[in-house]
């Protein structure tokens, strides 16, 4: 694998793993590093994905008592209401205040007015729901093993969606259904999917005039920052969420591809409430433009009384893949391409010896760019450009967030002295 950890490197029992991806029936269960490891978020390595399970069925009866219940209390409402009224006014002209009857004087009582919806307030929830749900649809997804849903982001008016690849990944051909905010559906196909960003993008079929997203930047978001999240969460459509982002590049493990190269990506925290199935959908500002891909959270597992760990929701411990990093390999995907990543060209593991800590490398690619720069197995990587490396999740995350032939400064220690030198990353098109 290259610019990560391998999860045969760090084996540690799945059941320890207090992460999943935020798809229904997508629950992470991978492997740990053997060594202690303080709860940093996802700077444990891969989580393996366990079979999907059928998504919870919409109560649609439920739905309608719901809206009889509302109307039986809405009538009771209006009947009590005059039945109060009128008794007030028999007590008022019966009543001198002395206990005595009235003399003839006017009744005063309280006027009932009509009062009509407020428009949403600029920069409120309530604006970006209206403004991004259009743009958001559900995707049921069926594969060998059952069924499952997701969440996804419309692109193009004619069809185009953004989504996880672990929300598509194993779907049959024809077994995509794309829901959209209107009620309607239609059926989708996968253009292209990557694995270590964790994208796919699909398009749905035979549709036209669909709202697309507007896209935002990562880049400009600060910790404390409002943010809105919306999805299907366990299957219930069009969802809406808020909170803050609570914060920045925190490397995340979901898992690895076939070749064992970690799927990591310098993740937006927040704790707006992500579950189960708002995998895909996005996390916006409130302009209303979407900075992040909602596709993992942390949980804290709970033992069943029947065996087995159950599934836990969210504790407000959401990451969302920050939109500046993948939009290019997005746009490869749209295209049918085969998307690119950037690489140092070498293998790594934590290091923790003292008060030192980074990505210690295990074996240098020949002919790399690390090659070249004079790295070499046991260098220890401590920063990459301004951003400083505390093991390997953290440097995969962070080489990810670059493109292929971007130059960045690497400083790194062998045999205790310090190094920096500016490389130019290869790209993952050309490895062999």
């Amino acid at each position: 694998m290259s610019d990560g950890q391998t999860p045969q490197q760090h084996p540690r029992p799945a059941d320890d793993n207090p992460y999943q991806r935020a798809s229904a029936g997508w629950a992470g269960t991978d492997t740990h590093p053997t060594q202690p490891q303080p709860p940093t978020y996802g700077a444990q390595p891969g989580f393996p994905v366990q079979q999907p399970t059928h998504a919870p069925p919409r109560d649609r009866k439920a739905r309608s008592r719901t809206g009889l219940a509302a109307a039986v209390v809405a009538t009771s409402l209006l009947v009590g209401g005059g039945a109060g009224i009128g008794g007030a006014a028999w007590w008022d002209a019966t009543q001198d205040g002395t206990g005595g009857s009235a003399q003839a004087s006017p009744v005063s009582t309280s006027q009932v007015s009509s009062q009509s919806q407020a428009p949403a307030a600029d920069g409120s929830v309530e604006s970006v729901a209206q403004k991004v749900l259009p743009s958001v649809v559900k995707i049921d997804v069926t594969t060998a093993q059952g069924g499952a849903s997701g969440s996804g982001i419309i692109l193009t008016a004619d069809g185009t969606i953004l989504t996880n690849n672990h929300v598509v990944e194993g779907a049959e051909a024809g077994s995509l259904t794309v829901s959209f905010d209107d009620g309607t559906s239609a059926k989708a196909e996968v253009l292209g999917t990557d694995p270590l960003t964790d994208t796919a993008v699909i398009k749905a079929e035979g549709v036209s005039d669909l709202t697309p997203a507007t896209i935002g930047k990562s880049a400009n978001l600060g910790v404390g920052e409002s943010v809105v999240a919306i999805g299907s969460p366990f299957g219930l459509d069009a969802t809406v969420t808020s909170g803050i982002v609570s914060a920045l590049d925190r490397p995340v493990n979901v898992g690895s591809d076939d070749q064992g190269n970690s799927t990591t990506y310098p993740a937006i925290q927040t704790d707006a409430a992500i579950n189960p199935g708002n995998s895909g959908g996005p996390l916006v500002d409130l302009t209303g433009a979407v900075i992040g891909i909602n596709s993992s959270i942390r949980t804290a597992a709970s033992q069943s009384p029947y065996g087995g760990q159950s599934e836990s929701g969210s504790i407000g411990l959401g990451f969302a893949i920050p939109i500046d990093e993948v939009m290019p390999i997005v746009d490869q995907m749209a295209k049918g391409e085969t998307p690119t990543h950037a690489r140092l060209g070498i293998q790594v593991g934590d290091a923790q010896t003292g008060d030192a800590a980074g990505a210690v490398v295990r074996e240098v690619t020949a002919g790399s760019t690390a090659e070249k720069a004079g790295l070499e197995s046991g260098s220890v990587i401590t920063k990459v450009d301004d951003h400083r490396i505390t093991g390997a999740d953290s440097l995969v995350a962070t080489i990810r967030s670059y493109r292929p032939g971007d130059s960045v400064s690497v400083t790194w220690t062998t045999g205790g002295e310090e190094q920096t030198a500016t490389l130019v990353l290869d790209s993952d098109a050309t490895q062999g």
